[in-house]
């Protein structure tokens, strides 16, 4: 789902990187506030496996691929801020060292996987845990929220592809949700089955402040 440079127009891709950049500090002051000993090493265990996670790709058409995103999982663990610290910081290290994602759509795709991705999934996963206590409402919570991350994300990716003229809409939306869709089953069951393990051996990792 990394968007390459050269896919976005500029009127696309320079107001999306404004906007990540944005939040992107607004987090950091938010987080410096809040963050514990506890988060520290969590935040970079949650880095590892993600930025592992992301390394395999699912072609998708059109040029574009699909992979695990992990901003549900991480926000979990550490909030919707510190999460999207966290997916923020794997797509600038993948732009620049890996070349996976450009760096002039490297805002796109900070908003389209690390914040929609995080913090939106994390209120859908937040409602899930009020709606239903306990565990019911975590795992409930963690799978519904992956997958609708994926889905949203897929689907912003796909109307900044339509809006810079890379790709009309009637196409790109469909193949990108269409295929995303599917992925995000995938990205649900992981989620689940890390969430479900971590309760079982070490729930207060589950029980930190969420920043």
């Amino acid at each position: 789902m990394h968007i390459p440079d050269g896919f976005l127009s500029f009127e696309v891709w320079a107001p999306l990187w404004a906007v990540a950049a944005l939040i992107i500090a607004l987090a950091v002051r938010k987080t410096n506030k809040k963050l514990s000993d506890r988060h520290v090493p969590l935040l970079g265990i949650l880095a590892a496996f993600v930025f592992a996670a992301q390394m395999l790709n699912v072609p998708v058409a059109g040029g574009t691929s699909g992979h695990f995103l992990g901003g549900v999982l991480t926000a979990i663990f550490v909030g919707p801020l510190a999460g999207s610290l966290v997916m923020s910081s794997i797509f600038v290290i993948q732009a620049i060292f890996f070349q996976d994602g450009g760096i002039t759509a490297l805002g796109a795709n900070i908003i389209n996987m690390g914040l929609i991705g995080t913090i939106i999934g994390f209120y859908i996963y937040l409602g899930f845990t009020k709606l239903l206590k306990g565990k019911r409402g975590m795992i409930t919570g963690a799978a519904v929220a992956a997958w609708i991350s994926v889905v949203f994300a897929s689907a912003a990716c796909a109307l900044e592809l339509a809006a810079s003229g890379t790709s009309p809409i009637q196409i790109a939306l469909p193949a990108m949700v269409g295929i995303h869709a599917i992925i995000g089953i995938i990205e649900a069951a992981i989620t689940v089955t890390v969430i479900g393990f971590v309760m079982k051996t070490r729930p207060d990792l589950l029980n930190l402040p969420k920043i």
